[in-house]
């Protein structure tokens, strides 16, 4: 096995699970609520079957944006696979394999249904949070680590760089 595939291997790993996932749920969501509508699972939990047509959120839903949505979906997706190819960081293209995953995922649901599908709705004392569904929560993590790597593990990782520099002279 070359170095490149043993580089990539857990990226490419990552961008399957995370697709098998999400499109396995979402088939068997459509397939459970269209016959049986919403189920509640717990007192903070529902299965809802939601078409966002929009944005993150459901923001700007009432507008058909799909094939513009489609488009910097995957102009974005090309930004980060060139960033994955250049990084050396090994959590880091985990991530950044997270976050592609994800946006596949919608963009996937974009092409066949005309929306993305929802379906996980939390809620509590009235109040639900968007629905969201296993691709949206693959790019929240891959984005979450990202921030976290850059705001408080970048810094720790040029203090050791420096440290072993120091120690070389």
């Amino acid at each position: 096995m070359t170095d490149t595939q043993i580089r990539y291997r857990p990226v490419v790993l990552t961008v399957l699970l995370v697709l098998i996932a999400d499109q396995i749920s979402k088939w068997s969501i459509l397939g459970i609520l269209r016959e049986n509508g919403p189920i509640d699972v717990l007192p903070f939990f529902n299965l809802v079957l939601v078409y966002n047509k929009g944005v993150s959120f459901g923001l700007f839903n009432h507008m058909d944006m799909r094939f513009g949505l489609i488009g910097f979906a995957l102009l974005m997706t090309v930004f980060l696979v060139i960033w994955l190819i250049k990084e050396e960081n090994h959590r880091t293209r985990i991530a950044l394999a997270a976050v592609i995953a994800g946006a596949i995922g919608n963009v996937i649901d974009r092409i066949f249904h005309g929306a993305v599908i929802d379906f996980l709705d939390f809620h509590a004392f009235g109040w639900h949070y968007p629905a969201f569904n296993i691709a949206d929560s693959s790019i929240v993590l891959g984005i979450a680590y990202l921030l976290f790597d850059s705001l408080f593990l970048e810094h720790r990782k040029k203090e050791n760089h420096a440290q072993t520099r120091d120690n070389d002279k």
